[in-house]
C-alpha cells in the first residue's frame, strides 16, 4: 500500500548485463509537529548538514564547540519519517476531535516525554507496551477515535476494531517501512516459504509483524545469534522436535510443524534491530540450508531477501559505527529505555566509550552524578563518574529515532551549565 504522505517515483534501469533494476525514489513530506519538539541547537546542525550533504553520503559527525567542551554530534539521529508521521497524525486527532474520546492502542512511540504529553492532553492508552490491557475493549465505542501507533497493530486488534465499526484509517500511523516488512512476508508466504522474523517477540512491532506473517505462512521469531544457532542445529538434526518446541515456546505460529516447515525459509526483521546482526543471522541460516540441501538446491530452500531495516535505522547505526574511529571522553545516548533502536546505539558505542543512556536531561543530577539505564540488567543505575574532573571534554552525543531534538538540546545545555559555560543560541558557530 502506498503511503499517502510520501510521493513515489519509479523507473527501470537497464544494466550492462541486460538485467533490469527497479528503482524507487521517495520524496519525503515535511511534517507539522509541535514547536516544543523543535530545538535551537540541533535544528541549526541538521539544517547545515542537509544543505551541505542533501544526498546523505557523508556520515562524518558534526563538531560543535563551546569553550572547553566539544560535542561530537552523530550525523544521523532523532525523529525519523515514521515518527514524525505518527506525531503529526496524533496531534491532528486531538485538534480535530475536541469533543470525542481519543485512544492509542499502546504507546505511540517509545519516548516517555512524547507519550506523557499525549496523556496530558487527554489521550488514553488501551494497552501497555507489554500488551497488558489498561482499558477493557468493551469500553471502546464506535464513536471513539482510536489511533494505531507507528509500530502498527496485530490483525486480531485490527479485526476487533473493524467489528466495532471504528474508523482505523484516518489516524493509522503505522510506519510505511513496517508495512514493507509485512508485504515482504506476504510475498514469501505465497511462495511457500516459512518466515523467520529477527526481532524481540514481546515488542509491539514484532507482535504486529508476526500476526500479519502467520496469515500467509508458518512463522517463527528469533531474537539473536544464540537462538539462530539452536535453530540451525535443529535443522541439521542435532536437536529433537520436543527440544525445538520447548526452546521456541510462544514464538511460532499455530500448527507450526518444524519437521516440514523449516525446509524452505526466508528472513525478515523488526525494523529497529542491528543491521549487522540481521545480516549475520541470514547468512548463517543460508549456510545451514546449503549444508543440509547442497549449494545447487539452495534457491529452492532459502529466499535471498534484502535487508528490511528502515532507512533511519540503517543511517543511525552507520553514523554511530563511524564514531568508533574517533577519540572522546564519553558518549551520551538519549531516548526511551524501551526503545529498541536506541538501545542498539548504546550497544554499538559502549565497547569503546564510557557510555550513558538517559531518557532526558533530568537524569543528569550533578557534574559527576547521573542516572543511566543499563541495557543488560534493564535497570537504572546511579553513577558517580559522569563528567569527571577534566577541564576539557570531548562528548559524543546521539539519540534514538523517537527522541525529540529538543530533548537533545536540553541535555547539551545541562552539560554546559554543569561546566559553567554560558550558552547563547544566537552565537552557535558550525
Amino acid at each position: 500500500m502506498i503511503n499517502p504522505l510520501a510521493f513515489f517515483y519509479s523507473f527501470n534501469v537497464i544494466n550492462t548485463d541486460n538485467t533490469s533494476v527497479f528503482i524507487i525514489f521517495i520524496l519525503m513530506k515535511k511534517f507539522e509537529i509541535p514547536e516544543y519538539y523543535k530545538s535551537p541547537i540541533i535544528s541549526k546542525v541538521k539544517a547545515k548538514r542537509k544543505l551541505e550533504d542533501p544526498r546523505k553520503k557523508d556520515f562524518s559527525p558534526t563538531l560543535l564547540k563551546f569553550e572547553n567542551v566539544e560535542f561530537i554530534i552523530s550525523r544521523h539521529f532523532g525523529f525519523c519519517y515514521g515518527v514524525e508521521n505518527a506525531i503529526e497524525k496524533s496531534y491532528n486527532a486531538i485538534q480535530e476531535n475536541p469533543d470525542k474520546r481519543i485512544f492509542l492502542i499502546s504507546q505511540m512511540i517509545h519516548n516517555p516525554d512524547v507519550n506523557q504529553d499525549l496523556l496530558s492532553q487527554g489521550v488514553r492508552f488501551i494497552q501497555d507496551t507489554d500488551g497488558t490491557q489498561l482499558i477493557p475493549w468493551n469500553e471502546i465505542m464506535q464513536e471513539d477515535i482510536v489511533i494505531i501507533p507507528a509500530f502498527g497493530t496485530t490483525t486480531e486488534i485490527r479485526d476487533l476494531l473493524f467489528e466495532k465499526g471504528i474508523n482505523t484509517q484516518t489516524y493509522n500511523t503505522t510506519c510505511p517501512f513496517v508495512e514493507k516488512v509485512w508485504n515482504r512476508s506476504e510475498k514469501l508466504g505465497k511462495r511457500n516459504h516459512t518466515i523467520i522474523i529477527h526481532g524481540k517477540h514481546n515488542h509491539e512491532e514484532t507482535k504486529a509483524t508476526f500476526s500479519h506473517s502467520k496469515q500467509n505462512a508458518p512463522s517463527l521469531i528469533i531474537k539473536n545469534m544464540e537462538e539462530t544457532i539452536f535453530l540451525s542445529n535443529y535443522i541439521l538434526g542435532k536437536h529433537s522436535t520436543e527440544d525445538f518446541n520447548n526452546y521456541f515456546k510462544g514464538k511460532y505460529s499455530d500448527n507450526f510443524s518444524p519437521e516440514v516447515d523449516l525446509n524452505k525459509i526466508g528472513v525478515v526483521n523488526q525494523t529497529t534491530m542491528l543491521a549487522g546482526e540481521t545480516e549475520e543471522i541470514a547468512g548463517f541460516l543460508c549456510t545451514t540450508m546449503i549444508t543440509k540441501f547442497g549449494e545447487r538446491q539452495i534457491k529452492s530452500h532459502f529466499a535471498e531477501t534484502r535487508d528490511t531495516l528502515c532507512y533511519a535505522t540503517n543511517d543511525n547505526q552507520s553514523a554511530t559505527l563511524g564514531l568508533l574511529n574517533l577519540k572522546a571522553d564519553l558518549a551520551i545516548v538519549v531516548g526511551g529505555y524501551n526503545s529498541s533502536n536506541t538501545s542498539h546505539l548504546v550497544e554499538l558505542l559502549e565497547p569503546k566509550f564510557k557510555t550513558f543512556f538517559i531518557k532526558n536531561e533530568g537524569e543528569i543530577l550533578a557534574k559527576n552524578k547521573i542516572k543511566s539505564f543499563d541495557i543488560h540488567s534493564k535497570e537504572i543505575i546511579k553513577l558517580n563518574d559522569f563528567l569527571g574532573e577534566n577541564s576539557e571534554l570531548k562528548i559524543i552525543i546521539t539519540s534514538g529515532a523517537s527522541c525529540p531534538d529538543a530533548i537533545v538540546d536540553n541535555v547539551i545545555k545541562k552539560v554546559l551549565n554543569l561546566m559553567e559555560i554560558k550558552y547563547n543560541p544566537n552565537n552557535i558557530k558550525l
